[in-house]
């Protein structure tokens, strides 16, 4: 089993976890998914969401709003909340890649967005 499949399988495990993904945010390309099946997946197309992610995390890294205040800050996560779910995103901070992040997508009614959070963290780290 490789890193990135362990890494989603256990982001799989997160209280409320309905898909998680990995994407080259830059290219939008998925590297990896689980979950997320059709009918309950926020698209049925898998490539469309990657998308979809690719680009919040890269108007998120690249904004004037969002961009880092002191030297060597860095955005962390980017947080979407609806009324159903939550849509946790975060960068990989590789030593040779940072186009990388993790999507981990959960119900809002079963998920604790503080526990998600440390969870999405850790994996990510992991996988750096």
């Amino acid at each position: 089993m490789s890193a990135i499949d362990d890494c989603l399988r256990r982001a799989m495990t997160i209280r409320g976890a309905i898909g998680a993904s990995l994407i080259d945010y830059t290219t939008g390309q998925t590297l990896g998914l689980e979950g997320g099946q059709e009918g309950i997946a926020p698209h049925a197309d898998p490539a469309a969401a990657a998308m979809g992610s690719a680009n919040v995390i890269h108007a998120a890294m690249q904004t004037a709003a969002c961009a880092p205040a002191a030297p060597g800050d860095t955005v962390e996560d980017v947080i979407i909340s609806t009324s159903a779910a939550y849509h946790l995103i975060r960068p990989v901070r590789t030593s040779f890649d940072s186009r990388l992040v993790l999507y981990v997508w959960l119900d809002r009614n079963e998920g604790n967005l503080a526990i998600a959070r440390r969870r999405v963290r850790s994996l990510a780290d992991d996988l750096a």
